[in-house]
């Protein structure tokens, strides 16, 4: 995309929005005189950190409409499916859930429903949702997220579905936000991807890259230091090309590498994590401000998808082996203490045994400390999917087994080199598994799952009557803690002392 295409929402399509906003909140107040309760909503988020980006700009402008959040799926009056396009098990989980939400509209014929993001700029996943899943009201694509006011009024107010969605790679910015998290904030950067990987849609459903101004990235991430927010993490499907379609008259930072140090200046957070990273566009300049600043993330996700120079070309990655192992090398020379984590693709098509052995042979060369490994997924509309030479679903579970093997056991190996060593990590909140263990990361990203010796050693508002922790209270809190365990993906530890 060149410059001169990139797209700002104009003041009057806010201006329209604002309109049917005050429509939809004067409908609400008069249901809720009516019947004496709000309407609730339910977001279900599928993917990445960008849809979860996208979730919470939804659910801002749900608040602002005068809905409230749901305990769950079932007590909502309006639901939102978000959806994700990158593997074939999201789009499985997304019709399975429509079936499951069939009976509840069976059962509430004026319950509202939902189907947006990635899948929904695929147009057999909507002619699906059209042919099966008629009860739908609305569909819409992740550009279009500014217009849910526009769409509601047409569901609420007309009795009309819409199904709207649009090409346009528009900019979107002073969209209210409803942040999921007290302690992390998500911030995208930029939207879309010009790389064109074989085996990805994401071109085609997010759109061709468009980097947001820095003045206006950088207002934000100054509020929300202001609002006391210990974690920023700046998202986009390749960070590192920010502000390559920047006008020439841009303000302020116009690159990947100077927006990192200036968000690093501003000084009051004790995390700063970014999403995601492409070999080929990597500097040495990047590397070198990620050692310089304490608070940038001791942690480099750095997708490889394969070791084998072949298949990488078949890919349309545009780095090598070579390139990407001098990466690694650097990155653990300038940044001590680094983690670097990765994706994986097994079974791409005309993977050789000889192919995938080179990804084997990267994974013992860089011993990553995690991967996300993925078997080949074929997405209709990528030249992926068209390819001859696809590879026989037993080969690639063979593949696969022994790449989740060698993988587990470095990842083991990783975390039990930090075994009795005390490392700081930010409090995200209880454990999953038991509400009295709290869980949180270190600034490389390990997960840590923490036991508490004694209580005293917490604030008096995380502590209930019963002496039982409240681990909703430490959200966003700082505290050391002595490794006593480590298992694959976590390890366990003992906390020594808490920032109060």
């Amino acid at each position: 995309m060149s410059k001169r295409e990139r797209v700002v929402v104009p003041d009057q399509a806010e201006m329209r929005q604002q309109v049917y906003m005050t429509h939809i909140r004067d409908c609400q107040e008069a249901h809720r005189q009516q019947t004496g309760f709000a309407r609730r909503y339910a977001i279900e988020t599928y993917g990445c950190q960008l849809n979860e980006n996208d979730s919470e700009y939804l659910a801002g402008l749900l608040d602002e409409m005068g809905f409230i959040p749901a305990p769950s799926v079932r007590e909502a009056d309006f639901i939102i499916l978000n959806t994700c396009s990158i593997r074939q098990n999201a789009d499985d989980r997304l019709f399975g859930n429509l079936g499951h939400i069939k009976r509840l509209r069976q059962d509430r014929p004026d319950l509202v429903i939902a189907v947006c993001g990635c899948m929904m700029k695929q147009s057999e996943h909507v002619d699906k949702i059209d042919k099966s899943f008629s009860f739908v009201d609305l569909i819409f694509g992740p550009q279009d997220i500014y217009r849910l006011p526009e769409f509601l009024y047409s569901r609420l107010i007309e009795s009309r579905r819409v199904y709207a969605v649009s090409d346009e790679d528009v900019i979107i910015e002073g969209l209210p936000i409803h942040r999921a998290r007290r302690f992390r904030a998500l911030v995208s950067i930029m939207y879309g991807c010009n790389n064109f990987c074989t085996y990805c849609v994401v071109p085609y459903t997010r759109g061709r890259e468009r980097s947001r101004e820095p003045q206006d990235i950088l207002k934000e991430i100054r509020g929300l230091s202001a609002d006391g927010y210990q974690e920023v993490m700046l998202l986009g499907q390749n960070v590192n090309s920010y502000g390559h379609d920047l006008p020439d008259t841009a303000a302020g930072p116009r690159d990947f590498t100077s927006l990192l140090e200036a968000v690093a200046r501003i000084g009051t957070f004790s995390r700063i994590r970014f999403m995601t990273s492409h070999p080929k566009d990597i500097s040495d300049a990047l590397l070198d401000v990620m050692s310089r600043y304490t608070c940038i993330e001791r942690h480099l996700h750095l997708p490889l998808q394969s070791g084998s120079d072949r298949i990488l070309e078949k890919m349309n990655r545009r780095y090598s082996q070579a390139h990407y192992l001098d990466i690694a090398r650097k990155a653990r020379e300038k940044i001590p203490g680094i983690t670097l984590s990765t994706d994986l693709i097994v079974g791409f098509p005309g993977e050789t045994e000889a192919d995938f052995l080179e990804t084997l042979n990267v994974m013992q060369q860089v011993q990553f400390d995690a991967a996300f490994t993925f078997q080949f997924s074929p997405r209709s509309n990528t030249p992926a999917a068209e390819m001859d030479d696809q590879i026989s679903a037993e080969i690639v579970r063979d593949r696969f087994q022994r790449m989740i093997d060698l993988q587990n056991r470095h990842s083991l190996a990783s975390n039990e080199q930090l075994v009795g060593k005390t490392m700081e990590i930010l409090i995200e909140g209880s454990s999953s598994s038991d509400d009295q263990v709290l869980s949180g990361r270190t600034s490389c990203n390990r997960l840590i799952n923490v036991t508490i010796p004694d209580t005293h050693l917490l604030p008096r508002e995380a502590v209930d009557e019963k002496g039982r922790v409240i681990g909703q209270a430490l959200e966003g809190k700082l505290a050391q803690v002595k490794i006593t365990k480590a298992k694959t993906f976590s390890m366990l530890g003992e906390m020594e002392t808490i920032n109060t």
